[in-house]
């Protein structure tokens, strides 16, 4: 079974995604900051990841550059808030695949996760 890991330190954010991809046939795990990503992907590599830019502890970013240095094919989809043009660029940069703004669509999340897993074999 496919799997999704959702990175984000708001509890309802998470609860969103997960429901949202369980019902589209994949396996959900979830993570509340870098750390636990990190472990995460570490004990089971997802075939893509949802992760929050801002979170306490170790950011977005550094959870992406750490995880690309491992595993640069696994797809990383960020998340971030309205106006944080800065981080956005710095992910893009060390390898974000896209990024999506909250409030964000979640069709259009949704779509894009389901087309990029779709891809992989």
């Amino acid at each position: 079974m496919k799997n999704l890991l959702i990175v984000d330190d708001q509890p309802g954010i998470r609860l969103l995604l997960s429901e949202v991809f369980r019902k589209e046939g994949l396996e959900t795990r979830i993570a509340s900051n870098g750390a636990e990503a990190l472990r995460s992907v570490k004990e089971r590599k997802p075939d893509c990841i949802l992760l929050d830019m801002k979170m306490p502890g170790i950011d977005g970013v550094e959870v992406l550059k750490r995880i690309k240095k491992e595993s640069p094919y696994i797809p990383v989809f960020m998340m971030t808030a309205y106006g944080e043009n800065e981080l956005t660029e710095q992910a893009l940069n060390n390898g974000a695949d896209k990024y999506f703004t909250k409030p964000f669509n979640i069709y259009e999340v949704r779509d894009a996760v389901m087309d990029v897993i779709a891809s992989r074999k």
